[in-house]
């Protein structure tokens, strides 16, 4: 079993920059990867960015590619979502999740474990 802890939500301004971060506790494995998928009011939970652990390979969503930065921190076993030039789009409740057989990384229903989401908010 692996827990998943947010935390860094926040409100911000348009412009401005939020860093989040998902503490793993339990059971990991060097396989998995790690990602943050968001959902807002009405919407469908849209994928953002994934890591996976060992290579440190990355991916984001088209959203916010160039703008958002995974990495990962194996000594502290979490994992960051460093947010840069923040929209009001990008108002959601942000979601870290674990995926123990990584292949696609953008896939929600492939994840397997959740957290419980810190919400950011984007004001214009």
């Amino acid at each position: 079993q692996v827990q998943l802890v947010e935390s860094g939500g926040g409100l911000v301004q348009a412009g401005g920059s939020l860093r989040l971060s998902c503490a793993a506790s339990g059971r990991t494995f060097s396989s998995y990867a790690m990602g943050w998928f968001r959902q807002a009011p009405g919407k469908e939970r849209e994928f953002v960015a994934a890591i996976k652990w060992s290579s440190g390979y990355t991916v984001y969503g088209d959203s916010v590619k160039g703008r958002f930065t995974i990495s990962r921190d194996n000594a502290k076993n979490t994992v960051t979502l460093q947010m840069n030039s923040l929209k009001p789009e990008d108002t959601a409740l942000y979601y870290c999740a674990a995926d123990r057989s990584p292949r696609g990384l953008v896939w929600a229903h492939e994840y397997d474990y959740w957290g419980q989401g810190t919400q950011v908010t984007v004001s214009s």
